[in-house]
């Protein structure tokens, strides 16, 4: 029994940290195609940037970027803009 318990908790553990959040650019993100060739130089690292576009079916979107040391942008959150009535 303590053997199996053992095996559950293990696997439990095993798929928390297999879980991958990264969030894939779409076309109308910022960094989709690679992402722009220059740098953010007077943003501070972890500055917020936000982006607003539309697709090809004509829904708004959000996007939420955090801009990296480097000066580079990391996608970090999308939502629909408005968000939809539920």
């Amino acid at each position: 029994m303590r053997r199996i318990a053992t095996i559950s908790i293990s696997l439990i553990l095993a798929g928390c940290t297999a879980v991958s959040h990264e969030i894939t650019p779409v076309p109308g993100s910022i960094t989709y195609g690679g992402g722009p060739t220059t740098r953010l130089t007077k943003s501070p690292a972890g500055s917020i940037v936000f982006h607003r576009f539309q697709d090809q079916f004509g829904k708004e979107w959000e996007e939420r970027y955090i801009v990296q040391p480097d000066g580079s942008l990391k996608l970090v959150d999308r939502r629909r803009y408005p968000i939809p009535d539920v």
